[in-house]
């Protein structure tokens, strides 16, 4: 009776430590996972489910409103940090806003503009408490270079000025239809190290564009390539004003200055914030009082009272440069989007929080829709203004709206003090600003770490620096698509050694000490097996088992069996079943038999219907793990030993 318990308990054991072999799932069920996966990877509508449909309602308007989740539980205590938070960041706004605009060779209240309304629609459907929205630079110079390559700002300035309404239209039609339909995977294809190498090339070139600025020149190139930059500036040094370089290394000393005061007291983060606002301020009254204009001091010129104009009847769809708004618009969008949600994901992690990436989609997109119709050029969250807003203790997205209310009350009622500012201010600023984008450490960092990585920086890099904006950054992007691929048309295969004669399995090249299996050659394989990569895979497997052949003949013994780890294999396809048949045959030819071990679900569910586990392999050998495997490899070859022994 014992013995009877036992056995049935041996059974249980041995049924519950095999393959599941007959688990399905219905089609609809598969593609149902499958689209989740990929567009739902957050799943932002779990827990709806068990909702009445009011509530489910009003939960997915929630969802795409995100002010309704904060706003009801908004009181004082807060506003008294976002108030503070808006107002410093809103004294950084002004200058960077004209900078920029200028910068884009816009008119400087334009700068102003995009400070006003795009904040106001972000506060309502970001979900970011800490990113403040405004113009960048990096933007703001490759609209520019798109721009007026199909139509100089000189030429026609009106002409010039709807286009980059009409970008920013486009801009935010395609980062809301990337928000709404989930794909912001797209933007993914901007890895860390193509975003290090374009932004430290742009603000390169920008720097080197500051030298008009600091230089007090009138004549400059469209072109932002380092030789026609350096060309321009030597080519006219007849208009080098002293005066004006005087002036602005002043300015960027007192910046730098301010910077280094932050480091060492890190407490003292306002005093940055509004080094920019004091340089124009003071730059201002010296140039009313000392009539700089009238002695190579180029000032920013009038600036225009009053909030927004509508500009919907602006925007421009002729076909004649629906091409180049339309390329603008995407190409900057991406870039924006990449910046605003890496600051934002990065300043939130900070505080232990959370930012939803197509929600970000969806409200970078709505402000830049909007902001195309009120006047405004692209808009998104830049790391200065955004750090900023986080060092100044903001708690929600109401500290855009005092920021934007303080634009407001600049536009109404201030704006033409600002027309003394000296356009070497504005140099210097955004000089400084654009010094801390170029970050040689990090360089440095992916020299150390990972070659490629280092190459795919540098190929942006200079492919910025000396060509276009464009080529570097298509350059870098193309060439990390290519290393993607490469990772999927060559995956890395691993033999497997034990560690210490135990149940641990590991890659024999990272623990060289691990030992080898008698008459047994385990294999890993670490990706999924496609078309892209089964003929690949075929050779490199039967080149490991010629290897090992050769191996066991110097020890004495032979190669019986072959372990294919699948635990890393997360999908097959046809082509890809095909190379294991193959494989099977060359290897039965040679009489060694394949065992699999701990398939997933999606591959399990294609190698029984297509018949390879019942009809090739047979189901007894595919195991749970690799120690299941090697033990039944074992108790076969005995089996076969001892046959052998007793026919003799």
């Amino acid at each position: 009776m014992g013995t009877t318990a036992a056995g049935d308990g041996d059974a249980a054991w041995a049924a519950e430590h095999k393959v599941n072999l007959s688990a399905r799932r219905p089609f609809t069920e598969a593609v149902r996972t499958g689209l989740a996966e990929t567009f739902f990877p957050d799943d932002p509508f779990r827990g709806f489910g068990s909702l009445p449909p009011a509530a489910r309602a009003w939960g997915a308007v929630k969802y795409f409103v995100p002010a309704l989740e904060w706003a009801p539980r908004y009181n004082f205590g807060k506003f008294k940090y976002d108030l503070l938070a808006g107002v410093t960041i809103a004294s950084l706004a002004i200058p960077q806003g004209i900078s920029y605009a200028k910068l884009a060779n816009l008119p400087p209240v334009i700068g102003l503009y995009s400070s006003f309304v795009p904040p106001l629609l972000y506060a309502v459907f970001g979900s970011s408490n800490n990113l403040a929205v405004g113009t960048v630079a990096a933007a703001s110079l490759l609209l520019a270079s798109i721009i007026e390559m199909e139509v100089p700002p000189e030429d026609d300035p009106q002409l010039y000025l709807r286009l980059f309404y009409t970008a920013a239209f486009f801009t935010g039609i395609f980062q809301t239809a990337l928000g709404v339909f989930r794909l912001g995977l797209i933007v993914d294809f901007l890895s860390r190290s193509t975003i290090t190498g374009f932004m430290g090339g742009t603000a390169t070139i920008i720097i080197l564009q500051q030298l008009k600025g600091m230089l007090g020149m009138k004549h400059f190139t469209p072109k932002t390539d380092l030789i026609s930059v350096m060309c321009s500036i030597f080519r006219n040094r007849h208009e080098w004003k002293w005066q004006s370089a005087i002036l602005g290394i002043c300015f960027l000393l007192f910046l730098l200055s301010s910077k280094q005061l932050r480091k060492k007291k890190p407490d003292l983060f306002w005093v940055t914030a509004i080094a920019p606002f004091m340089v124009v301020v003071i730059g201002g009254i010296f140039t009313f009082l000392v009539k700089g204009d009238e002695h190579g001091i180029p000032i920013v010129g009038d600036l225009k009272k009053g909030i927004n104009p509508l500009s919907i009847s602006q925007l421009t769809f002729e076909s004649k440069h629906i091409n180049t708004v339309v390329k603008a618009g995407l190409l900057s969008g991406i870039l924006a989007l990449a910046e605003g949600i890496a600051v934002g994901r990065s300043l939130a992690l900070i505080k232990n929080e959370q930012i939803d990436g197509n929600k970000e989609m969806i409200a970078f997109g709505i402000m830049n829709i909007a902001g195309s119709f009120t006047s405004c050029y692209l808009t998104t969250g830049p790391f200065s203004k955004s750090a900023v807003n986080f060092h100044a203790g903001c708690k929600t997205p109401m500290s855009n709206v005092v920021m934007s209310v303080c634009i407001m009350l600049v536009l109404l009622f201030l704006a033409p003090l600002f027309k003394y500012t000296p356009l070497v201010a504005l140099s210097a600023i955004i000089i400084v600003a654009m010094i801390g984008l170029i970050k040689v450490k990090e360089f440095c960092h992916l020299y150390r770490v990972d070659k490629f990585d280092f190459f795919i920086c540098m190929v942006a890099f200079v492919g910025v620096v000396f060509f276009t904006m464009v080529i570097g950054l298509s350059a870098s992007v193309g060439l990390s698509v290519v290393r993607a691929l490469l990772h999927i048309a060559r995956p890395k295969t691993s033999k497997l050694g034990s560690l210490g004669g135990s149940e641990i399995f590991r890659d024999v090249r990272h623990y060289p000490h691990a030992r080898n299996i008698p008459n047994v050659l385990v294999l890993q394989l670490g990706s999924p097996i496609y078309f892209v990569n089964a003929g690949y895979l075929r050779e490199r497997i039967l080149r490991w088992v010629e290897d090992e052949e050769n191996a066991c003949k110097l020890d004495g013994h032979d190669l019986q069996y072959m372990v294919l780890d699948l635990s890393g294999v997360t999908s097959i396809d046809n082509t890809g079943i095909g190379m294991l048949e193959e494989v099977h045959k060359s290897l039965a030819r040679k009489g060694i038999r394949i065992a699999l071990t701990n398939p997933k679900l999606e591959v399990t569910e294609k190698l029984v219907l297509f018949g390879f586990i019942k009809d090739v392999i047979g189901e007894e050998w595919v195991f749970l793990t690799v120690k299941d495997a090697i033990t039944a490899c074992r108790y076969a070859l005995q089996r076969s030993r001892s046959k052998e022994d007793g026919e003799v």
